[in-house]
Protein backbone atom coordinates (compact mmCIF):
# COMPACT_ATOMS: atom_id res chain seq x y z
CA UNK A 1 0.00 0.00 0.00
CA UNK A 2 1.55 3.30 -1.10
CA UNK A 3 1.57 6.25 1.31
CA UNK A 4 -0.73 9.03 0.14
CA UNK A 5 0.83 12.33 -0.92
CA UNK A 6 -1.19 15.41 0.00
CA UNK A 7 -1.20 18.77 -1.74
CA UNK A 8 -3.18 21.98 -1.59
CA UNK A 9 -4.65 23.84 -4.56
CA UNK A 10 -3.46 27.35 -5.36
CA UNK A 11 -7.04 28.19 -6.39
CA UNK A 12 -7.65 28.25 -2.65
CA UNK A 13 -4.70 30.60 -2.08
CA UNK A 14 -5.55 33.20 -4.71
CA UNK A 15 -4.77 36.12 -2.37
CA UNK A 16 -1.15 35.01 -1.99
CA UNK A 17 1.74 35.46 -4.39
CA UNK A 18 2.71 32.12 -5.86
CA UNK A 19 6.12 32.12 -4.18
CA UNK A 20 4.49 32.84 -0.82
CA UNK A 21 1.88 30.12 -1.39
CA UNK A 22 4.54 27.53 -2.19
CA UNK A 23 6.59 28.48 0.85
CA UNK A 24 3.49 28.27 3.03
CA UNK A 25 2.63 24.77 1.82
CA UNK A 26 6.17 23.49 2.18
CA UNK A 27 6.37 24.93 5.68
CA UNK A 28 3.12 23.22 6.65
CA UNK A 29 4.46 19.87 5.48
CA UNK A 30 2.51 19.30 2.27
CA UNK A 31 3.99 16.95 -0.31
CA UNK A 32 2.93 19.05 -3.28
CA UNK A 33 0.68 21.62 -4.86
CA UNK A 34 -2.20 21.70 -7.32
CA UNK A 35 -1.08 24.65 -9.44
CA UNK A 36 -3.96 26.41 -11.19
CA UNK A 37 -2.58 28.45 -14.09
CA UNK A 38 -4.14 31.88 -13.56
CA UNK A 39 -3.34 35.56 -13.89
CA UNK A 40 -1.90 35.68 -10.37
CA UNK A 41 -0.17 32.28 -10.42
CA UNK A 42 2.06 31.47 -13.41
CA UNK A 43 -0.14 33.30 -15.92
CA UNK A 44 -0.28 31.02 -18.98
CA UNK A 45 -0.91 33.95 -21.34
CA UNK A 46 1.75 36.41 -20.15
CA UNK A 47 5.12 36.80 -21.92
CA UNK A 48 8.05 34.42 -21.32
CA UNK A 49 5.99 31.51 -20.02
CA UNK A 50 8.91 29.13 -20.47
CA UNK A 51 11.28 31.31 -18.45
CA UNK A 52 8.78 31.83 -15.67
CA UNK A 53 8.04 28.12 -15.62
CA UNK A 54 11.73 27.33 -15.18
CA UNK A 55 11.85 29.64 -12.16
CA UNK A 56 8.82 27.91 -10.63
CA UNK A 57 10.39 24.51 -11.31
CA UNK A 58 13.52 25.56 -9.41
CA UNK A 59 11.40 26.86 -6.54
CA UNK A 60 9.39 23.64 -6.34
CA UNK A 61 12.57 21.57 -6.36
CA UNK A 62 14.13 23.73 -3.66
CA UNK A 63 11.07 23.32 -1.45
CA UNK A 64 10.69 19.60 -2.15
CA UNK A 65 7.17 19.98 -3.54
CA UNK A 66 5.56 17.83 -6.21
CA UNK A 67 3.06 19.45 -8.57
CA UNK A 68 0.00 18.78 -10.67
CA UNK A 69 -1.13 21.42 -13.18
CA UNK A 70 -4.80 22.43 -12.99
CA UNK A 71 -6.70 24.47 -15.58
CA UNK A 72 -9.85 25.52 -13.76
CA UNK A 73 -9.14 29.25 -13.51
CA UNK A 74 -12.46 31.08 -13.69
CA UNK A 75 -11.66 34.08 -15.89
CA UNK A 76 -8.20 33.47 -17.35
CA UNK A 77 -9.53 33.44 -20.94
CA UNK A 78 -12.60 35.68 -20.73
CA UNK A 79 -13.13 38.40 -18.10
CA UNK A 80 -16.91 38.19 -18.52
CA UNK A 81 -17.65 34.47 -18.75
CA UNK A 82 -16.74 32.08 -15.96
CA UNK A 83 -14.73 29.18 -17.43
CA UNK A 84 -15.36 30.55 -20.91
CA UNK A 85 -14.79 29.74 -23.64
CA UNK A 86 -14.98 26.00 -23.09
CA UNK A 87 -14.16 22.98 -25.20
CA UNK A 88 -17.86 22.86 -26.11
CA UNK A 89 -18.20 26.41 -27.43
CA UNK A 90 -20.05 26.42 -30.79
CA UNK A 91 -17.57 28.98 -32.13
CA UNK A 92 -14.46 27.13 -33.46
CA UNK A 93 -12.19 30.10 -32.74
CA UNK A 94 -13.43 30.24 -29.15
CA UNK A 95 -12.85 26.51 -28.69
CA UNK A 96 -9.38 26.95 -30.13
CA UNK A 97 -8.52 29.38 -27.33
CA UNK A 98 -9.35 26.74 -24.73
CA UNK A 99 -7.39 24.11 -26.65
CA UNK A 100 -4.42 26.49 -26.78
CA UNK A 101 -4.64 26.97 -23.01
CA UNK A 102 -4.54 23.21 -22.49
CA UNK A 103 -1.59 22.84 -24.86
CA UNK A 104 0.23 25.51 -22.88
CA UNK A 105 -0.65 23.63 -19.69
CA UNK A 106 0.84 20.43 -21.10
CA UNK A 107 4.10 22.23 -21.90
CA UNK A 108 4.19 23.79 -18.42
CA UNK A 109 3.49 20.41 -16.83
CA UNK A 110 6.29 18.76 -18.79
CA UNK A 111 8.72 21.51 -17.76
CA UNK A 112 7.68 21.23 -14.11
CA UNK A 113 7.78 17.44 -14.02
CA UNK A 114 4.10 17.44 -13.05
CA UNK A 115 2.15 14.30 -12.29
CA UNK A 116 -0.82 15.29 -14.50
CA UNK A 117 -2.66 18.05 -16.33
CA UNK A 118 -6.23 18.48 -15.12
CA UNK A 119 -9.13 19.77 -17.23
CA UNK A 120 -12.91 19.53 -17.55
CA UNK A 121 -15.47 19.58 -20.35
CA UNK A 122 -17.60 22.68 -19.78
CA UNK A 123 -21.36 23.19 -19.80
CA UNK A 124 -23.50 22.22 -22.79
CA UNK A 125 -24.31 25.45 -24.69
CA UNK A 126 -28.01 26.38 -24.42
CA UNK A 127 -28.22 26.63 -28.22
CA UNK A 128 -27.36 22.93 -28.68
CA UNK A 129 -30.34 20.73 -29.56
CA UNK A 130 -28.97 17.96 -27.34
CA UNK A 131 -25.74 16.50 -25.98
CA UNK A 132 -24.54 14.78 -29.16
CA UNK A 133 -22.96 17.86 -30.82
CA UNK A 134 -21.25 18.76 -27.54
CA UNK A 135 -19.73 15.29 -27.23
CA UNK A 136 -18.44 15.55 -30.80
CA UNK A 137 -16.85 18.93 -30.09
CA UNK A 138 -15.34 17.68 -26.85
CA UNK A 139 -13.74 14.65 -28.48
CA UNK A 140 -12.40 16.70 -31.40
CA UNK A 141 -11.06 19.43 -29.10
CA UNK A 142 -9.24 17.02 -26.82
CA UNK A 143 -7.58 15.03 -29.58
CA UNK A 144 -4.64 17.44 -30.17
CA UNK A 145 -4.25 17.92 -26.41
CA UNK A 146 -4.02 14.17 -25.89
CA UNK A 147 -1.45 13.91 -28.67
CA UNK A 148 0.63 16.61 -27.00
CA UNK A 149 0.22 14.98 -23.57
CA UNK A 150 1.35 11.61 -24.91
CA UNK A 151 4.39 13.18 -26.56
CA UNK A 152 5.24 15.02 -23.34
CA UNK A 153 4.74 11.96 -21.16
CA UNK A 154 2.18 13.75 -18.97
CA UNK A 155 -1.31 12.27 -18.51
CA UNK A 156 -4.36 14.42 -19.20
CA UNK A 157 -6.75 13.92 -16.29
CA UNK A 158 -10.34 14.90 -17.13
CA UNK A 159 -12.56 15.79 -14.19
CA UNK A 160 -16.26 14.94 -13.98
CA UNK A 161 -17.77 18.25 -12.89
CA UNK A 162 -21.36 18.68 -11.64
CA UNK A 163 -23.45 20.57 -14.18
CA UNK A 164 -21.01 19.93 -17.03
CA UNK A 165 -21.44 17.69 -20.06
CA UNK A 166 -18.96 15.29 -18.48
CA UNK A 167 -20.37 15.15 -14.97
CA UNK A 168 -19.99 11.55 -13.79
CA UNK A 169 -17.71 8.55 -13.98
CA UNK A 170 -20.09 7.06 -16.55
CA UNK A 171 -19.61 10.18 -18.68
CA UNK A 172 -15.83 9.77 -18.45
CA UNK A 173 -16.12 6.26 -19.83
CA UNK A 174 -18.35 7.54 -22.64
CA UNK A 175 -15.61 9.99 -23.61
CA UNK A 176 -12.95 7.30 -23.31
CA UNK A 177 -14.81 5.08 -25.76
CA UNK A 178 -15.50 7.97 -28.14
CA UNK A 179 -11.77 8.68 -28.30
CA UNK A 180 -10.73 5.05 -28.66
CA UNK A 181 -9.24 4.74 -25.16
CA UNK A 182 -6.06 6.77 -25.79
CA UNK A 183 -3.21 5.99 -23.39
CA UNK A 184 -2.75 9.63 -22.34
CA UNK A 185 -6.37 9.98 -21.17
CA UNK A 186 -6.85 9.65 -17.45
CA UNK A 187 -9.28 10.72 -14.76
CA UNK A 188 -9.35 13.42 -12.11
CA UNK A 189 -11.52 12.13 -9.28
CA UNK A 190 -12.96 14.79 -6.98
CA UNK A 191 -14.01 13.01 -3.78
CA UNK A 192 -16.56 15.71 -2.93
CA UNK A 193 -18.19 15.36 -6.34
CA UNK A 194 -18.64 11.65 -5.65
CA UNK A 195 -20.59 12.52 -2.52
CA UNK A 196 -22.51 15.20 -4.38
CA UNK A 197 -23.97 13.26 -7.31
CA UNK A 198 -22.48 9.84 -8.09
CA UNK A 199 -24.77 6.83 -7.58
CA UNK A 200 -21.96 5.02 -5.75
CA UNK A 201 -20.63 6.22 -2.39
CA UNK A 202 -17.18 7.85 -2.49
CA UNK A 203 -15.32 4.76 -1.29
CA UNK A 204 -16.76 2.70 -4.14
CA UNK A 205 -16.11 5.50 -6.64
CA UNK A 206 -12.43 5.33 -5.73
CA UNK A 207 -12.32 1.59 -6.39
CA UNK A 208 -14.25 1.90 -9.64
CA UNK A 209 -12.00 4.74 -10.86
CA UNK A 210 -8.70 3.10 -9.90
CA UNK A 211 -7.49 1.94 -13.35
CA UNK A 212 -7.80 5.45 -14.82
CA UNK A 213 -6.89 7.53 -11.77
CA UNK A 214 -4.26 10.18 -12.54
CA UNK A 215 -5.22 13.06 -10.21
CA UNK A 216 -7.33 13.40 -7.06
CA UNK A 217 -9.00 16.43 -5.52
CA UNK A 218 -10.47 16.27 -2.04
CA UNK A 219 -12.75 18.31 0.20
CA UNK A 220 -15.93 17.74 2.17
CA UNK A 221 -19.38 17.96 0.56
CA UNK A 222 -23.05 17.13 1.09
CA UNK A 223 -25.30 15.02 -1.07
CA UNK A 224 -26.91 17.00 -3.88
CA UNK A 225 -25.11 20.26 -3.08
CA UNK A 226 -22.08 21.27 -5.14
CA UNK A 227 -20.34 23.31 -2.47
CA UNK A 228 -16.69 22.63 -1.60
CA UNK A 229 -16.53 22.54 2.19
CA UNK A 230 -13.69 22.40 4.72
CA UNK A 231 -13.21 18.99 6.27
CA UNK A 232 -15.76 18.18 8.93
CA UNK A 233 -18.45 20.46 7.53
CA UNK A 234 -19.93 17.92 5.11
CA UNK A 235 -21.02 14.29 5.14
CA UNK A 236 -17.99 12.29 3.96
CA UNK A 237 -16.42 9.61 6.15
CA UNK A 238 -12.80 10.08 5.09
CA UNK A 239 -10.80 7.19 6.62
CA UNK A 240 -12.50 4.51 4.45
CA UNK A 241 -12.12 6.71 1.36
CA UNK A 242 -8.42 7.30 2.00
CA UNK A 243 -7.91 3.61 2.76
CA UNK A 244 -9.49 2.70 -0.58
CA UNK A 245 -7.34 5.29 -2.36
CA UNK A 246 -4.15 3.99 -0.76
CA UNK A 247 -5.10 0.42 -1.65
CA UNK A 248 -5.34 1.31 -5.36
CA UNK A 249 -1.62 2.06 -5.49
CA UNK A 250 -2.31 5.62 -6.64
CA UNK A 251 0.97 7.56 -6.75
CA UNK A 252 -0.17 11.07 -7.66
CA UNK A 253 -1.11 13.97 -5.44
CA UNK A 254 -4.33 14.19 -3.44
CA UNK A 255 -5.03 17.92 -3.55
CA UNK A 256 -7.29 19.84 -1.18
CA UNK A 257 -9.61 22.00 -3.28
CA UNK A 258 -11.26 24.92 -1.49
CA UNK A 259 -11.46 27.63 -4.19
CA UNK A 260 -14.17 29.60 -2.42
CA UNK A 261 -12.14 29.89 0.76
CA UNK A 262 -9.16 31.92 -0.45
CA UNK A 263 -10.03 34.71 1.98
CA UNK A 264 -8.94 32.30 4.71
CA UNK A 265 -6.62 30.15 2.61
CA UNK A 266 -3.65 29.99 5.00
CA UNK A 267 -5.97 28.92 7.83
CA UNK A 268 -7.59 26.14 5.80
CA UNK A 269 -4.22 24.98 4.48
CA UNK A 270 -2.98 24.77 8.07
CA UNK A 271 -5.99 22.79 9.32
CA UNK A 272 -6.58 20.51 6.32
CA UNK A 273 -3.31 18.59 6.44
CA UNK A 274 -3.62 17.55 10.12
CA UNK A 275 -7.18 16.41 9.40
CA UNK A 276 -6.02 14.24 6.50
CA UNK A 277 -3.13 12.85 8.50
CA UNK A 278 -5.44 11.91 11.37
CA UNK A 279 -7.80 10.23 8.91
CA UNK A 280 -4.90 8.40 7.29
CA UNK A 281 -3.63 7.22 10.66
CA UNK A 282 -6.91 5.34 11.05
CA UNK A 283 -6.24 3.27 7.90
CA UNK A 284 -5.53 -0.37 8.77
CA UNK A 285 -2.10 -1.67 7.84
CA UNK A 286 -3.64 -3.83 5.11
CA UNK A 287 -7.05 -3.56 3.50
CA UNK A 288 -8.31 -6.72 1.71
CA UNK A 289 -9.19 -5.98 -1.93
CA UNK A 290 -12.87 -5.22 -2.42
CA UNK A 291 -13.56 -4.88 1.31
CA UNK A 292 -14.76 -1.79 3.12
CA UNK A 293 -12.29 -0.63 5.79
Amino acid sequence: MNPLRFGYGTNGLADLRLDDALALLAGLGYDGVGLTLDHMHLDPLAPDLAGRTRRVARRLAGLGLGVAVETGARYVLDPRRKHGPSLLDPDPEARARRVDLLLRAVRVAADLGATAVHCFSGIVPPTDPGPAPAWERLAASLSPVLDAAESAGVPLAVEPEPGHLLATLADFHHLRHLLGDPPALGLTLDIGHCQCLEPLPPVDCVRAAAPWLRHVQIEDMRRGVHDHLPFGEGEIDFPPVLAALAATGYRGLTVVELPRHSHAGPHHAATSLPFLRRATARIPAAVPEGSTP
